[in-house]
């Protein structure tokens, strides 16, 4: 097949190395709000501060420089706040610093498609692999001036990145930007401002291996007491020894209890956040920790109880359940979600379909499921896509980054791998070879659904057509047999069976049927292969 370009080698998911866990803070009372929100504005104005002066020092920082910053900080903190709030920082800088590499990837990216459309002639038809040329002069135009634009826009990104410069807004720039629209937001200034100042706090610790309970700025007991460290300008607030506060109310985590009891039990390291959702006014504790790297299992251990292909769409996941040897099992299955609404909609949506889908999974007894390495980065720009504007809302709306993240972390807690497979062609091949063999008047199979069997056979290793081609008709011997064959020690495989030599010519067949004896050869064409024919010089004329 000319053109078809080289498959990715199907891998085995690494899993999830981080555990957040969430409990809320009831029953606070009013003087613990006020130590809370006093130690949230004291740091969240110190974490501020050691960002503006990160991104001053830009690729000029160094170790030196970390270490002044953090001196600067213990002072007016403690030096377990300080080093929080400078890894944050570095952190925080780290993430500006690949945003801003991957926008600079994507005006490149858009520059070359409007280069290349610009330079065909005025009405070219495009191709599955390339757009065409513009429909009017009038379109050309405006095209060749937001070439200009980009272009424009390129080289300041470039002259940002060469010179270390990141643009970073604590609290969220959408946020900042919905200040000047408080109307449409049907926010109020003060309204606004209780969220603007909440997402700019900091109240949060990372953890230490060897100390009481794994953290001594924010404690938490195997009982669920909390207790917080207080920094020194705010130590007179503090209700109990060593300068610290503890909270009126516990916690107990329900998810992964046990899990963090063993962690606190043993003294390792659990890092503690504490937030303020303004929207319902509460207060919550969320206790994250890492996992030892553990190494994934072999591709041909995942596969050996076969596999469940899953295609993503934009409103449901398409799965289909296979054997070990590719074949489709049952009937397909759909597991659907809106993606409309609000964010905390949308990632519940996606979090019960998932469920749905993890429970199936164990029911059927396989060990992996199937997924694309989807990445619509590049598939997201007006330039390649023009007009289509539903297409690309479509595209943008499938949750690709946050479905694999979900998908690995939930499937790993019931032992299942995930297996990510190349994305080329999986919808075209599915419905090529799978989707009208599998039709029945009781099943209707879409392409979805054929995608599914593509994506679990190309996991398993098989490819996505269901036989390869037959051999040529001229000559049958030629080619040999098919290449996409059972093995032989695999029960009911396809092939040519050996003929029976334990019974006499014209006696039973091993199924009791009595067949008849083959007829003798009457041509050259039915004679054995092993006979020897010469041609009589005499009797040839030429």
């Amino acid at each position: 097949m000319g053109g078809v370009r080289k498959l990715a080698v199907p891998f085995v998911v690494p899993g999830p190395c981080g555990v957040a866990i969430r409990d809320r803070l009831k029953h606070l009372t009013p003087q613990d709000e006020k130590v809370l929100r006093a130690v949230g504005e004291h740091q969240g104005a110190l974490a501020s501060g050691d960002l503006k002066a990160r991104c001053a020092d830009g690729l000029e920082h160094s170790a030196d420089t970390w270490a002044a910053r953090k001196r600067e900080l213990t002072a007016l903190s403690s030096s377990r706040i300080a080093g929080a709030i400078t890894k944050a920082t570095h952190d925080q800088w780290a993430l500006a610093r690949r945003c801003q590499a991957a926008h600079i990837q994507n005006l490149a990216a858009g520059i070359k498609t409007l280069r290349h459309r610009l330079s065909l002639p005025i009405g070219t038809p495009g191709t599955k692999r390339a757009a065409g040329g513009y429909q009017s002069k009038g379109e050309w135009f405006r095209k060749s001036r937001r070439l200009a634009a980009l272009k424009a826009r390129h080289a300041a990104a470039v002259a940002d990145w060469q010179a270390g410069r990141v643009r970073v807004v604590r609290g969220g720039k959408r946020l900042l930007n919905t200040r000047h629209h408080l109307t449409q937001a049907q926010l109020t200034e003060d309204k606004w401002r209780q969220l603007w100042e909440a997402e700019r706090w900091f109240i949060a610790a990372d953890g230490e291996s060897g100390k009481r309970f794994g953290n001594e700025t924010i404690r938490v007991t195997p009982d669920g007491e909390v207790s917080i460290k207080l920094p020194f300008p705010l130590a007179h607030l503090a209700n109990a020894g060593h300068g610290r506060y503890v909270l009126t109310s516990t916690v107990a985590f329900a998810h992964r209890g046990a899990e963090w009891a063993d962690r606190i039990e043993a003294h390792r390291a659990v890092a503690y956040r504490i937030h303020l959702d303004t929207e319902r006014g509460r207060w919550y504790l969320t206790a994250s920790w890492q996992r030892p790297a553990v190494k994934t299992i072999p591709l041909a251990a995942a596969c050996a109880r076969g596999m469940i292909g899953v295609d993503t769409n934009a409103d449901h996941f398409a799965a289909y359940h296979l054997d070990v040897h590719g074949n489709p099992i049952g009937d397909p299955r759909r597991f659907p979600y809106d993606l409309s609404g609000t964010t905390a909609h949308r990632d519940a949506q996606i979090r019960h379909a998932l469920t749905r889908l993890i429970n199936w999974a164990m029911r059927v007894g396989v060990a992996a499921i199937g997924i694309e390495d989807l990445d619509f980065t590049t598939e997201k720009t007006r330039e390649k896509h023009g007009r289509r504007k539903r297409f690309r809302q479509l595209i943008s709306g499938i949750p690709t980054g946050k479905l694999k993240a979900r998908l690995v972390s939930m499937a790993a807690e019931h032992g299942l791998s995930m297996v990510a497979v190349d994305p080329a062609y999986t919808s075209m091949w599915g419905a090529q070879h799978w989707q009208k063999p599998l039709a029945t008047p009781r099943r209707k199979m879409s392409r979805h659904d054929a995608a599914g069997i593509a994506i679990g056979r190309r996991a398993l290793g098989h490819p996505v057509r269901r036989r390869t081609a037959p051999p040529p008709h001229d000559r049958s011997d030629r080619a040999g047999h098919r290449t996409v064959q059972a093995g032989p020690g695999h029960r009911g495989r396809e092939g040519t069976r050996p003929p029976t030599t334990d019974r006499p010519p014209g006696g039973p067949s091993p199924s009791g049927k009595r067949k008849r004896e083959p007829s003798a050869s009457k041509t050259a064409r039915d004679a054995p292969s092993t006979q020897q024919w010469v041609q009589d010089s005499l009797t040839h004329t030429g």
